[in-house]
């Protein structure tokens, strides 16, 4: 699992390849959530 303690809107780099590798496996609805926020950064973080 990634762990996401400074979530930024870019992924970039390295960190985006195993983040990456990591949702392909299977993603529990946590990390989608939080990959979502990623890719938007406007959506409010609950």
């Amino acid at each position: 699992m990634a762990k996401l303690i400074n979530p930024t809107p870019v992924l970039k780099g390295e960190y985006a390849k195993e983040f990456i590798k990591d949702m392909d496996k299977k993603p529990s609805k946590k990390e989608k959530d939080m990959f979502n926020r990623m890719k938007n950064p406007r959506r409010p973080m609950i």
